[in-house]
């Protein structure tokens, strides 16, 4: 039932014709589309492009790796990693519209020599063990109640020394929720955990983690600057996450801004390898 709520929220009979649409009225031509113009709609985290290619940066990793996007949305990180770091980059993703849009996307793009997507869940990946040098997850956990599953599966794909990347919003240090929020409606779908609780799941499964770092307050000043843009009154660019966020779009970006002043949410980074 979560997992099919989840695939729901994120899902819309008319998302591939809305992010269409909104592709043809920012003038961009079909036949020579590049992954950086798809940027505003399919970095669907906080802090976007630039967040992207920080991290992934930090990580390492290599043209010769292959690395797994666990929650891989329109594909976005996905064709970043093909065409930046030019290694063999796999998305997986619950929700059947956006492995359908993202590999399109990449066909558009050019990369499916690169890049794949499949339609699977985080709690049984649909791999076989050691596949993969790498994983990274982005603003997928939040959907997530069973994280010990989800992580252990990542470690199952893992190569030995394998490095697992974690970009999340956690719980904070002061108690309540709002909703709506980005990737969530209501409560139902939404189970955060906090940076401690994360920690002990990770080193449960087989994990010791290398690199740590709340991003909260470069993150909040990102999105503050993103939200000062859409409050001057004129209307968002065609394209952009509200495609993805529906009607509520604002209401959901200012309920988690205003969690991440009052610390109640937390963004922050997890760089983690897989011990022998």
């Amino acid at each position: 039932m979560s997992e099919r709520a989840v695939a729901e929220h994120y899902g819309a009979d008319d998302l591939r014709a809305r992010i269409f649409d909104a592709i043809s009225a920012s003038g961009l031509d079909m036949e020579s589309l590049r992954p950086a113009d798809l940027a505003p709609v399919d970095e669907f985290h906080m802090g976007g492009r630039a967040a992207t290619a920080e991290i992934v940066s930090r990580a390492s990793l290599t043209a010769q790796e292959r690395v797994l996007d666990i929650g891989s949305g329109l594909g976005g990180l996905v064709r970043y990693l093909a065409s930046e770091v030019r290694c063999q980059a796999t998305g997986v993703d619950l929700t059947p519209e956006y492995v359908d849009i993202a590999t399109e996307l990449t066909r558009l793009t050019r990369l499916t020599d690169k890049a794949d997507f499949v339609v699977g869940s985080a709690l049984s990946l649909p791999f076989d063990e050691m596949t993969f040098d790498a994983a990274l997850t982005f603003h997928a956990g939040m959907n997530i109640s069973d994280r010990e599953t989800m992580y252990r599966e990542a470690a199952r794909v893992l190569r030995t020394g394998g490095k697992l990347v974690i970009y999340d919003v956690l719980k904070g240090t002061e108690p309540g929720m709002r909703f709506p929020v980005p990737w969530a409606e209501t409560s139902e779908t939404s189970y955060l955990v906090s940076a401690e609780k994360l920690r002990e799941i990770l080193s449960d499964v087989g994990f010791s983690i290398l690199e740590e770092e709340d991003r909260t307050p470069l993150v909040l000043k990102h999105h503050k600057q993103k939200m000062a843009e859409v409050s001057d009154g004129k209307p968002p660019p065609p394209l952009g996450l509200h495609l993805l966020q529906r009607a509520n779009a604002k209401e959901k970006s200012q309920n988690m801004i205003e969690m991440a002043e009052t610390g109640q949410i937390a963004l922050r980074l997890f760089i983690a390898q897989l011990r022998e």
